[in-house]
């Protein structure tokens, strides 16, 4: 959950990894360092601060020369934020540095034996431990010495090394966090994420888990941890560095909100089978003999992308008529789940290299299931690792709150619940009207954006509240989970879900004046029975803030959701409660763009 850079050329490398880091500044911030070298000096040079990027930068000196160098900014796992537990780690003499994503599950083991040895360690953190065991390697190569290493210990990586007596080259590897490599003249990069990247190259290799590369100026190549060398063909990614901008927003979170309509858009584009009133989806590897074939959907995600595979799950009944589920992916790797050789597995995740999603997928593939991806980033591990997928093309989401990437993925399931149904049983006549209600999803996301000089004058009265409930029927509830989340990550106000019918069955004990309801109210068949249940916190003197498709007598505010499909209605009517949790933290003053205790991609368990 921390962002790795590194770069070897003819360049001044700190300006560059200075760069990279801010670029990867929200998947880790509460520590950051670098480490340099060059073919010409005689040891690394390193700069460590607690904070943010910035606060690194002010400590590196001007003349910091050196033409390769690693850096990272840390999310802490091990060890409270400070100088001494950010990376890079060295060693004794300050010959070796290592910058490390990931978790490393036998370093207190690792570490009693080093200092039965006699090392005497400077930091709390696992890392240190990948440290002292290189420097310590009788092996000649560096290659060696990383290699004995990560045979040594047990957990996941994603690392690069620094030796000074090696400054032609950056050794990294690589299992279960991700390690990107960019390719370019006369210069090579290395990074956790495509984001450091772009700006100076967009081809990319992608090492997979158990594989390590070999970074010189002018060449890299890729092996296995054993050994054997892999062939790696570099990749053209679709994104360019001004995806990354702010885009005259003042956060990412609000940029963000308002590329929904532009990115929903985006993921409908050639997609769409109007002849047959179904979609196209190449990438899923699956025939209709084998689409009906299929006798029920478990969808596994994490956080938002669970809450999105709920939508979809429930889509995918109502439209395809195949039972349906989600399940939070790293509850069902732990539960030694009966994996059925007709149920059709689909892993969710933004990044696609989220560590409890894909240690789900693996074990599934382990065990013959067929798993599809439903995942943002293309080449990312879970998109290698299914048998197929669909990509959501939200574009880059640099804010640690998800808001475009959820919409798009909800859309994606549409799609996927479409698709299955003109396999099955759906008829002709509702595979057009759910094609017409997806076409007008991007006007009516537009819609809803003018509303929001409305929801920041709602928001500034709903940020004096300590604690909201948020509740649903059925279509209505995954809303209420997902803005409810929204709203606890961004203002750090506590809110719970629950869905309407639960309320007699315990939560209403907590309405009072001071406790806001915010009540997800389609207009399908369960209208009156919403209606119910908003009569029953009134008559407690409950507030209420309903997000519905016509005015409710009995709410305190209503926010007004233009009226799509039934089906479709949940993609939109979270997006203005989007609004009220990114207006509400505002008002409170809070770090918008990075949630405290947070980061972006969740790549340890």
């Amino acid at each position: 959950m921390c962002g790795i850079v590194g770069y070897i050329g003819r360049r001044e490398v700190a300006p560059l990894l200075l760069e990279g880091l801010q670029r990867l500044e929200y998947r880790g911030y509460d520590s950051a360092g670098i480490a340099v070298t060059s073919p010409k000096a005689s040891g690394l040079k390193t700069v460590k601060a607690k904070g943010r990027v910035r606060d690194l930068e002010a400590k590196v000196p001007a003349r910091f020369k050196g033409t390769t160098g690693i850096a990272h900014t840390r999310w802490a796992t091990h060890g409270a934020p400070s100088d001494v537990n950010a990376h890079p780690h060295l060693d004794a003499e300050g010959k070796v540095a290592v910058v490390h994503n990931g978790i490393i599950d036998n370093a207190t083991d690792l570490r009693r034996k080093l200092e039965a040895d006699g090392v005497v360690f400077l930091s709390e953190t696992d890392t240190e431990v990948l440290t002292h065991l290189i420097a310590r390697s009788s092996a000649e190569k560096l290659e060696d010495k990383v290699r004995e290493t990560v045979r040594l210990i047990e957990g996941t990586y994603g690392i690069a090394v620094l030796h000074a007596d090696f400054p032609d080259r950056i050794v990294v590897a690589r299992n279960g966090s991700p390690v990107v490599l960019g390719i370019g003249e006369k210069e090579m990069f290395v990074a956790s994420d495509i984001a450091a990247l772009v700006a100076h190259t967009r081809q990319i290799v992608t090492l997979d888990d158990g594989e390590m590369a070999t970074l010189k100026a002018d060449d890299f190549r890729t092996y296995t941890t054993e050994g054997t060398r892999t062939t790696a063909e570099p990749t053209t990614v679709e994104w360019e560095a001004a995806s990354y901008d702010m885009g005259g927003h003042d956060t990412y979170m609000h940029k963000e909100i308002h590329e929904q309509a532009e990115a929903v858009d985006r993921v409908l584009r050639g997609r769409i089978d109007d002849r047959f009133s179904t979609v196209h989806l190449g990438g899923l590897n699956l025939d209709a003999r084998e689409a009906r074939r299929i006798r029920r959907v478990k969808i596994l995600g994490c956080g938002t992308s669970y809450h999105a595979g709920m939508i979809g799950a429930q889509m995918i009944e109502e439209l395809a008529r195949i039972p349906a589920d989600a399940e939070p992916a790293s509850e069902f790797r732990y539960r030694n789940a009966v994996v059925d050789p007709d149920t059709l597995y689909v892993a969710v995740s933004q990044s696609g290299e989220t560590y409890d999603v894909l240690a789900a997928v693996q074990e599934l593939k382990r065990k013959g299931a067929r798993v599809l991806g439903v995942v943002n980033v293309v080449g990312s591990a879970i998109a290698r690792e299914a048998d197929g997928g669909v990509y959501v093309h939200a574009g880059p989401e640099v804010c640690v709150v998800s808001t475009k990437c959820f919409t798009n993925t909800t859309v994606a399931f549409a799609l996927l619940a479409l698709h299955l149904g003109r396999t099955r049983d759906l008829s002709v006549r509702d595979g057009k009207r759910i094609i017409e209600g997806l076409r007008r999803l991007p006007g009516q996301i537009a819609e809803i954006m003018e509303q929001e000089e409305e929801i920041r004058k709602l928001a500034l009265e709903y940020a004096e509240a300590r604690s909201m409930l948020f509740i649903g029927r059925v279509r209505g509830y995954p809303v209420a989970r997902e803005a409810s989340l929204k709203l606890k990550e961004v203002s750090y106000i506590h809110a719970e879900a629950y869905p309407a019918s639960e309320l007699k069955h315990g939560p209403l004990a907590l309405i009072e004046p001071a406790l806001p309801t915010v009540a997800i109210v389609p207009d399908d068949d369960l209208l009156e029975k919403n209606r119910a249940a908003m009569e029953e916190i009134k008559a407690r003197s409950g507030k209420i803030l309903a997000v519905a498709h016509q005015a409710q007598e009995k709410a305190d505010h209503t926010l007004l959701v233009p009226k799509n499909e039934d089906e479709l209605d949940p993609i939109l009517m979270g997006i203005p409660l989007q609004l009220l949790a990114y207006h509400t933290a505002l008002a409170l003053g809070r770090d918008i763009d990075k949630p405290r205790n947070l980061a972006k991609s969740v790549t340890v368990e």
